[in-house]
């Protein structure tokens, strides 16, 4: 497949996930249990059918190691989610995340030893202040919230703490996943696909966890109200179509960015990730009016100017711009 037409499926994937998310959350809340499993039920049948073969053919990894791989992606994405019920709005659950730079860093310096450039810390000090500027600012509307007295606003206030700190959590525990998949592929070799399915296959079990959660909210999903599909003509309540399409685009993105890794540079898959990240962003808010002030712009801006110095796009650049300014007088 063509590099454009994966660029083209990361953001049309990705954007409009966020949109039925956005869409699902608004609704309920506390539903991102059935959201994620639905995703992971979803991608682990399309992996089995294709990827496994029917479970005929062998993993190129062995068990083990995607079983502390699935430990962790699990843990990720169940916390990621669960923020969402902490009076964590979507915006600032975007931009948190946008924050993996500074995990991965930290990380890869404590545990891997490595060592970066003058322009790699600079970057990751923006994201930094990027992410506190927002937090802060976000933390500030929660706390002057005139609807609440003071009992309840302290109540609120005490629950996004903890919203913040399921992000952290998250962010950290994402980060450590990427390390133990980088020592992975550089002993076994990269097999994305594979461990794609194995990610989302492996967890389904421990939703069993979650059962009662994930019940509930599909009985909630099956009282909402009747949506006639377009074209199809098919009636169906309106929360099960937003869960459908939620899970379809996100096995576009999913898609997209694999065929990206397989086709592209990883400065090309990372610039291309993060651009998506700022108009989903960017959708966000202007589809749905979330609240975001000056201060929650200039947070985002540093947040995702330090992503690029980060993946050092002014570099490559530069040669571009450089032989566009030449071609006027070649000519």
């Amino acid at each position: 497949m063509h590099p454009a037409l994966a660029v083209c499926l990361v953001f049309c994937g990705c954007c409009s996930n966020v949109v039925f998310l956005e869409l699902l959350v608004r609704q309920f809340p506390g539903c991102g249990n059935i959201v994620t499993f639905s995703q992971f039920l979803f991608i682990a049948v399309e992996g089995f059918i294709f990827e496994a073969n029917f479970g005929r053919k062998r993993p190129a990894i062995p068990m083990r190691y995607y079983l502390i791989m699935v430990a962790m992606f699990f843990t990720v994405s169940v916390v990621n989610n669960y923020a969402l019920n902490l009076n964590i709005a979507m915006p600032l659950h975007m931009i948190f995340r946008s924050g993996s730079l500074i995990a991965s860093m930290a990380l890869g310096i404590i545990i891997l030893k490595k060592r970066y450039s003058l322009s790699k810390y600079t970057s990751i000090a923006l994201v930094s202040m990027g992410i506190f500027t927002c937090t802060f600012m976000s933390a500030k509307q929660v706390a002057s919230d005139s609807s609440l007295n003071e009992e309840d606003g302290l109540h609120v206030f005490l629950w996004w703490l903890l919203g913040i700190a399921a992000l952290t959590f998250a962010l950290l525990m994402s980060a450590r996943m990427g390390i133990f998949q980088e020592t992975l592929y550089k002993q076994f070799g990269k097999h994305s696909k594979e461990a794609l399915f194995y990610n989302h296959a492996l967890p389904l079990p421990g939703f069993v966890l979650l059962a009662p959660n994930i019940y509930h909210h599909a009985v909630l999903f099956s009282q909402s109200e009747p949506f006639q599909i377009p074209v199809i003509g098919l009636t169906m309540p309106i929360m099960w179509f937003y869960l459908l399409m939620n899970v379809i685009t996100q096995y576009v993105c999913i898609r997209g960015v694999f065929i990206l890794t397989t086709e592209c540079t990883s400065l090309t898959v990372t610039l291309v990730v993060t651009l998506r990240k700022f108009v989903s962003l960017i959708f966000s808010i202007l589809y749905f009016h979330n609240p975001f002030t000056a201060w929650h712009w200039l947070g985002t801006a540093f947040v995702f100017v330090g992503t690029l110095m980060y993946t050092e796009v002014w570099n490559s650049l530069g040669p571009l711009l450089t032989r566009w300014r030449k071609r006027p007088k070649e000519e």
